[in-house]
């Protein structure tokens, strides 16, 4: 590491930000240590995106701030060649190009390989790529376009692209929830390369909502709430219950586990001979008030099945449902939109949201038949009714019904996401990764939300490859492994252990 420098690598104090009339950060003092993972975790909007972003050079802080690496001063304002150096991030969104593939994603980061006339070595910069995606053993095809990647693959191209060129260098390695769509074999992967960049002498500044995260990799946790940092704190000592307390300002339960199932309702949806994607014949039934997990490895198609159940899987399927409560009748799974199930999908920013519709708009885009009187008007009074009874009865934090819904949080868009499925009262609500991307107390939210549903005898199918969601919610689990329901685990059999062992296939 060449001389010793024993301050932190990474050091902000009196930080702050303020957006119009609301204060995002007050005063905020962070330090990273080289060779430490430094965990950064609040709930949503409190202020952790926005910290973010300042040290990328995507916001200004407030007059005051002060900022240095390795005890060097630098202006937050600036963003120079040198600062990113030694500052790398892999954001949310992840910042790449489906238009184009691995190799070009991360040929924009740091510049393509050229002969001596100035031609681009393609040769050249596929191995480069490769050997820096190669690690994550996923198989990633690194000519192709990254819109026909997995979400995970992407995830990878992404930490990929930060850690170009970084052997041997000082600095800090930001992560901001980097496992939002990764399954815990890919998790456990991007847990070794964060160690070794750690164990290289360079600091890490991991920021997630996950708990079982932080304490599994972390050595110190800063907690911000309400734009204010609340506790530096080593995790050794440190219990979930006293981080979540930390994190809420108050008691929170979160040994969060549903009673063990029993005797079975009666089914409210059929499925048999499911053909979609991977699917290779899936069928199950769902009775009423169950919590079904469903789950397995990326590309088993696990996640494909509440798509195809919903009628909004885009490729071609085959099979039958039935709803028993409403006809005796079967229904071709490609006409399962015709059935009327609500979906709350995976990707919320491109599939759940309209960025530039209101909150309102987006909680009523669905029931806009119900809302018009026989003129074919929209009833005014009666939408804010509804969309104010909605977001009352999920908890939404918002300015208004008719704030613009990308001025919300994370799991606050997500609530309004599940508003607008429960509005249309269905018998079956389907949710795939339900919690991705939303702080601990957001997600126990979210899972009494969904536990209320089930009691008031909704059928729910969880889809998730995160095993706190299928621990906390479902009664009963099926894990799908190329394509077929491999394994059945219920009640007290669905342990983390159990769960991993069967989307591995190492039971």
């Amino acid at each position: 590491m060449g001389a010793e420098l024993t301050g932190p690598v990474l050091r902000v104090a009196a930080l702050s930000k303020r957006f119009g009339g609301t204060q995002a950060l007050q005063d905020v003092d962070l330090e990273v240590s080289p060779g430490e993972i430094h965990a950064l975790i609040g709930p949503n909007g409190s202020g952790k995106s926005t910290l973010i972003k300042i040290l990328a050079g995507y916001h200004h802080a407030e007059p005051g701030a002060v900022a240095e690496l390795d005890g060097e001063p630098f202006d937050l304002g600036q963003v120079s060649a040198s600062r990113h150096d030694r500052l790398r991030f892999v954001h949310q969104e992840l910042g790449l190009v489906g238009e184009l593939s691995a190799i070009d994603n991360l040929a924009l980061r740091h510049g393509f390989a050229r002969t001596a006339l100035g031609n681009i070595r393609w040769p050249e910069m596929e191995r480069r790529t490769r050997a820096l995606v190669e690690r994550f053993g996923l198989g990633i095809d690194v000519r192709r376009p990254l819109a026909t990647a997995t979400p995970v693959q992407r995830t990878v191209v992404a930490i990929a692209a930060a850690l170009q060129g970084w052997e041997g260098r000082r600095g800090v390695l930001v992560l901001d929830e980097p496992t939002a769509v990764l399954p815990p074999g890919e998790v456990a992967r991007l847990f070794d390369i964060v160690r070794e960049v750690r164990d290289a002498g360079a600091g890490v500044l991991y920021v997630s909502h996950r708990m079982d995260e932080i304490f599994a990799l972390a050595d110190r946790v800063t907690v911000i709430r309400g734009g204010r940092r609340i506790a530096t704190r080593p995790v050794t000592g440190l219990t979930p219950r006293a981080l979540a307390e930390l994190m809420a300002g108050e008691e929170m339960e979160t040994d969060h586990r549903p009673p063990p199932p029993s005797s079975r309702a009666d089914p409210v949806l059929e499925v048999r001979d499911l053909w979609a994607g991977p699917l290779r014949g899936v069928g199950f039934d769902l009775a009423g008030g169950e919590r079904l997990g469903i789950t397995g490895l990326a590309g088993s198609g696990h996640e494909i099945v509440p798509y195809a159940v919903c009628g909004a899987h885009p490729g071609r399927v085959s099979g039958r449902l039935r709803l028993p409560r409403r006809s005796e009748r079967w229904t071709r799974a490609r006409d399962a939109d015709g059935l009327g199930l609500p979906l709350v999908p995976a990707d919320r920013a491109g599939e759940g949201v309209i960025g530039d519709f209101s909150v309102g708009e987006n909680l009523t885009l669905p029931l806009l038949g119900r809302l018009r009187a026989r003129s074919g008007r929209l009833r005014r009074r009666r939408e804010s009714a509804l969309v104010e009874e909605w977001i009352r009865r999920v908890g939404v934090r918002t300015a208004g019904r008719g704030a613009r819904i990308i001025t919300l949080s994370g799991g606050n868009q997500q609530k309004v996401v599940m508003a607008r499925c429960l509005a249309q009262r269905p018998p079956v609500l389907a949710l795939c990764e339900p919690t991705a991307g939303v702080d601990i107390a957001t997600r126990l939210q979210l899972y009494d939300l969904i536990e209320r549903q089930a009691d008031e005898g909704m059928g729910v199918i969880v889809s998730s490859t995160d095993t706190q969601d299928l621990l906390a919610l479902c009664t009963r689990v099926l894990v799908v492994r190329d394509g077929r329901i491999a394994r059945e685990i219920s009640g007290r059999d669905i342990t983390e252990s159990a769960l991993v062992h069967a989307m591995e296939g190492t039971e």
